[in-house]
């Protein structure tokens, strides 16, 4: 199956992440079959639907909600969902029985080329196509939430996966204005968790240590290297800040510096006990202080993170 053939796609389960990627697909003027299995989660798909769908009306991405429904029918068939389907984005639960479980459904009615795509955040493409037919045809296209604003799709096959599948994935997810990353090797957490985490923990680890406030640690990153991120990755921002070496220079400039920084970041190997109530006491002061250009409840602040991510991307040319 060709990326450019591809009009209609499923989507299995629409919680957050698939009633975000339904939402992003139709958009882009793709009919999209959602399958839920049973009338309650149905009910339930309709919901994390129509947040996107909200969003875009909000942020004048689009005028009509009724144009974007058109092209989504939820149903609790798996026959109509996935018959004549060659392209499915997994979004189910992160238990891998139950993902072999969906693999089983998605393969019983999807043409044998048809690319089963899972939204795992955590389990590799092998282990996910253990049980399946047709391993060659399923990969991990991993998102980041919000699935229907942020562009990037974690492209990672298994043992089994075919190279024109990985191929295909990739200018499917092009075409359709995401920005497809792909790993030569599986790792746990792919490339962007990784990262995230990285940060993550040393932002815990500061805490924990009595270092800083968890404001201030958020503050520090929104308001330095964060901005600059928004518009390179670090090493482009490292060949900019290293001079005329760029990001050589960077090497040989900052190399003792950064050897120090390394010796002394933080190696934790697991959350630290005291973490979930040191956050959760945390951040009911950091959202009560936000400016009041983004507002103290959880509705105003999503909708200041959605136009953020939407200007950056209208300077990136991707919305």
């Amino acid at each position: 199956m060709k990326a450019e053939d591809i009009k209609k796609i499923a989507i299995y389960g629409a919680g957050t992440i698939g009633g975000g990627f339904a939402a992003y697909f139709s958009l882009k003027r793709l009919n999209v079959n959602v399958y839920e299995q049973n009338e309650e989660s149905k009910a339930y798909a309709i919901t994390k639907i129509s947040e996107p769908i909200d969003s875009y009306i909000k942020h004048g991405i689009t005028s009509s909600a009724e144009e974007l429904w058109s092209r989504i029918h939820i149903t609790t068939d798996p026959a109509e969902a996935f018959s004549g389907v060659c392209f499915t984005q997994e979004c189910g639960v992160e238990d891998l029985d139950k993902k072999h479980e969906m693999i089983a459904v998605m393969e019983k009615y999807m043409p044998h080329d048809g690319i089963i795509a899972s939204s795992s955040s955590g389990h590799p493409a092998t282990l996910i196509a253990a049980n399946a037919k047709h391993p060659g045809r399923i990969i991990v296209g991993h998102p980041f939430n919000p699935s229907y604003l942020l562009p990037l799709i974690e492209i990672c096959g298994g043992e089994k996966t075919s190279p024109e599948v990985i191929e295909e994935a990739r200018k499917f997810y092009r075409m359709h204005d995401k920005v497809p990353v792909v790993m030569n090797k599986e790792k746990r957490g792919f490339i962007a968790n990784r990262l995230m985490h990285a940060l993550w923990r040393e932002e815990i680890a500061l805490i924990c240590e009595g270092v800083c406030t968890m404001s201030d640690a958020d503050d520090a990153w929104t308001f330095g290297p964060g901005l600059r991120l928004a518009a390179f990755g670090p090493a482009m921002n490292y060949e900019l800040g290293g001079g005329e070496l760029g990001l050589r220079g960077c090497a040989v400039k900052f190399g003792a510096m950064t050897n120090s920084v390394f010796a002394d970041i933080s190696d934790m190997k697991e959350v630290p006990a005291e973490w979930p109530d040191l956050s959760g006491d945390a951040i009911g002061p950091l959202i009560e202080n936000l400016p009041g250009v983004i507002g103290n409840t959880k509705p105003d602040i999503a909708y200041f993170r959605d136009n953020t991510i939407i200007e950056l991307l209208k300077m990136h040319k991707k919305m």
